[in-house]
């Protein structure tokens, strides 16, 4: 006996969806800005010519590099509570399992952002930077006007690759029993015995979202090469 498609649940099913999407996005714009910020320090760490401060942020992004992302979710889920109550004073009722998945994606993606700027950094000419320093300029004021504006620039379409992959990653916080879209449209479809139905919708969903925002990166890259 062939399944029989019903779709009429995903109608009532929409708001529970929605919140899903917010957790996913709130997930994915957190671990975007942070991971830019705390990848560039990095990123700058692993080129400094101070060679402890290049060994610590070598061994930080090797290290997140080197471990499935579901494995350190599981980690910061485990450890985050008990940093929570014991050294931060949070009280007990917050949610730990959306801090720990936005502690652990964070810290994750700025290992990956942090190569994808180092290597920005590095595509800049390095007459440049001679030229900033013959100017008089510090190492700082030269990083801040002259390589990162360039340096971003150059790996913008990089960032944005990354991120999309950030976006479809966040579907591993199933573990943690996060209802993000994915893990929304699981349940509801376990709720409905409508399992086939919503986890089609929410691929269908994915593969939009994630396609478009390629075609987005593909003429940024066009319009970057020209």
């Amino acid at each position: 006996m062939m399944y029989e498609f019903d779709f009429s649940s995903i109608l009532g099913a929409l708001p529970i969806l929605g919140h899903g999407m917010l957790v996913t996005l709130e997930i994915t714009l957190t671990a975007i800005v942070v991971g830019i910020v705390w990848g560039t320090l990095l990123a700058l760490a692993r080129l400094s010519a101070i060679r402890p401060l290049a060994w610590l942020a070598a061994g930080y992004v090797n290290l997140f590099r080197a471990v499935p992302l579901v494995m350190v979710i599981l980690w910061f889920y485990l450890i985050v509570p008990a940093l929570l109550s014991d050294v931060l004073g949070v009280a007990a009722g917050s949610d730990i399992r959306m801090v720990s998945a936005l502690v652990a994606f964070a810290l994750f993606e700025s290992a990956y952002y942090a190569e994808i700027i180092r290597a920005g950094v590095q595509s800049v000419p390095k007459g440049q930077v001679n030229a900033a320093y013959a100017l008089g300029m510090p190492y700082s004021l030269t990083m801040r006007l002259v390589v990162l504006p360039q340096a971003f620039r150059n790996m913008l379409p990089l960032l944005l690759t990354q991120a999309i992959i950030l976006f479809q990653d966040t579907s591993l916080v199933y573990v943690i029993g996060l209802a993000d879209f994915f893990g929304a449209a699981y349940k509801v479809g376990d709720r409905d015995g409508r399992l086939v139905e919503l986890v089609l919708f929410a691929g269908a969903v994915y593969f939009v979202l994630c396609f478009g925002a390629s075609l987005l990166v593909r003429q940024l890259q066009k319009r970057f090469a020209t």
